[in-house]
């Protein structure tokens, strides 16, 4: 059985750190394009929620690589693999006033009650940034470090489950 992978960049690429995660996806989609891969799917999303859970559907794993801010004193250019109860013990929040508007746990756990394929394992790599406000698409120097190793992260993760 084919095992169909996606990953997702996540974030603005314009807002300086905010975009690290749609520059590993850049990154990854030109190795995998050498290696001719039809079980993977590479692509950049700036949504959460139900839209990010919407990409998923019809893949067996999923690996989302994004910007974290963190509350421990941040680090920048730290890669956190993070699973979805990590990251909701991050952000309990689950539920919010508008269904466009929910997390992507909550939406995930709406799509599988409605039927939806969605993946069996979810991975998460959260690089630790220090600025997603100002206007720039180059990321601040200690983030730009972290995306070779991102990357790595990512490859390795995909070469778990080889074509």
């Amino acid at each position: 059985m084919l095992m169909k992978t996606i990953v997702i960049g996540l974030g603005n690429p314009i807002l300086t750190d905010d975009g690290v995660g749609v520059l590993v996806a850049y990154e990854v989609s030109k190795i995998l394009a050498l290696q001719k891969r039809n079980d993977i799917e590479v692509t950049e999303a700036n949504v959460g929620g139900i839209r990010l859970m919407e990409l998923m559907v019809g893949f067996n794993r999923a690996i989302l690589v994004d910007a974290i801010i963190s509350n421990n004193g941040s680090s920048p250019g730290r890669i956190h693999k993070m699973s979805l109860d990590d990251l909701s013990e991050i952000s309990p929040t689950q539920h919010s006033t508008s269904s466009h508007d929910t997390s992507i746990t909550t939406a995930l756990e709406m799509g599988r009650k409605l039927g939806l394929k969605l993946p069996d394992e979810i991975v998460i790599y959260a690089i630790e940034v220090e600025n997603i406000i100002d206007f720039n698409e180059n990321p601040t120097s200690g983030v730009a470090k972290a995306i070779p190793r991102a990357m790595k992260y990512v490859l390795d993760e995909i070469g778990k489950y080889p074509n």
